[in-house]
């Protein structure tokens, strides 16, 4: 989700700047709210489990796509998938680039020996450049960010409306639970914020499991909401793009918020904004990194899918009051 995510403000400026070039991101179907209402962006939804699937379904798809007339490819996922379809282009005579995902410097950075801590390029500059490959030079020193959503019914059920009171977005959850900030610290958070009564909190989240958590966190304070299961992806987007800031850990909630020009402050463990994750245009300030004099082998992992042992209480020295005063700061 992350990943899609950070490829819209290099979109919304693309088409900004090449107003005569139309755009046909194709993604899984799920996406598609990510693209809504950017000019000459269209959607291609990938049936990854029907007619796109396998290898009989990648050449499927590579016709699906042929016959958009496609005068050029960007891969800026650069995966299998991906990787078969471009190649598939370049065989027909079409002009390709593909995302250089900067492997080398990052394993470097998370490597146990030797690691070399300083930032690599971030995913977003390395999109421009896939760009620039292909001969369209994109701007980002004054991004485009959407106007805030008008709010539906079926998000105002959830929320009320918006008058002089402070929205915070906290996605408490991440895809690996070393990026996860213990839920006992983020339930002190809560509970801190919540004490304003000028604050309304609103928890993202998905499954059973996280659901389930998440209502303990808002156990009895009127000023916390889970969104978790009661809205789909559109109106989750609606609601985010009215918020004041948005806590997140190193996961998508923290780019969905950031592409839409949402303050983010973010919670980092075994990984770190250096490996070019930060969110877009969010200040380096905003991400709380665990502390490395106790812990110097951070960032352990670009994803976090890697445990290292001892390491599992690092995000505990991210304190409750540094991250309650990150949120106010950025609230102020």
């Amino acid at each position: 989700m992350g990943d899609v995510a950070m490829t819209v403000p290099v979109l919304r400026a693309f088409v900004q700047q090449h107003q005569g070039i139309k755009i046909t991101v194709v993604s899984r179907p799920f996406f598609q709210p990510f693209f809504a209402g950017i000019p000459n962006v269209d959607f291609f939804a990938v049936d990854l489990n029907g007619k796109h699937k396998g290898i009989l379904g990648l050449f499927r798809l590579y016709s699906d796509l042929k016959r958009l007339k496609l005068d050029a490819v960007a891969d800026l996922h650069n995966v299998l998938r991906s990787i078969v379809i471009r190649n598939l282009f370049v065989l027909s005579g079409k002009k390709v680039a593909h995302t250089d995902k900067g492997r080398a410097d990052k394993k470097a950075l998370t490597r146990v020996e030797n690691k070399i801590f300083q930032p690599v390029k971030s995913m977003v500059e390395r999109h421009v450049e896939t760009f620039h490959s292909l001969g369209f030079f994109v701007d980002l020193s004054n991004p485009i960010f959407p106007e805030k959503a008008r709010l539906s019914g079926e998000v105002l059920k959830l929320s009320g409306e918006k008058e002089n009171d402070k929205w915070i977005g906290i996605a408490p959850f991440a895809q690996y639970q070393s990026k996860v900030y213990p839920l006992d610290l983020m339930q002190q958070v809560i509970d801190n914020l919540a004490k304003n009564t000028s604050h309304k909190i609103f928890l993202f989240g998905g499954g059973k499991k996280e659901t389930a958590q998440l209502n303990t966190l808002a156990a009895n304070k009127v000023n916390v909401i889970v969104v978790a299961g009661k809205l789909k992806l559109p109106e989750e987007l609606q609601l985010i793009s009215n918020c004041n800031v948005m806590l997140s850990m190193d996961s998508g909630n923290a780019h969905i918020a950031a592409m839409l020009g949402i303050k983010v402050v973010t919670l980092w463990g075994a990984t770190h904004p250096f490996a070019g994750f930060k969110p877009f245009q969010q200040p380096i300030e905003n991400c709380l990194t665990a502390d490395r004099e106790k812990y110097p082998l951070l960032p352990t992992s670009v994803y976090g899918n890697k445990n290292v042992p001892g390491y599992e209480d690092a995000m505990r020295t991210i304190s409750v009051e540094a991250v309650v005063a990150k949120i106010n700061s950025n609230l102020a």
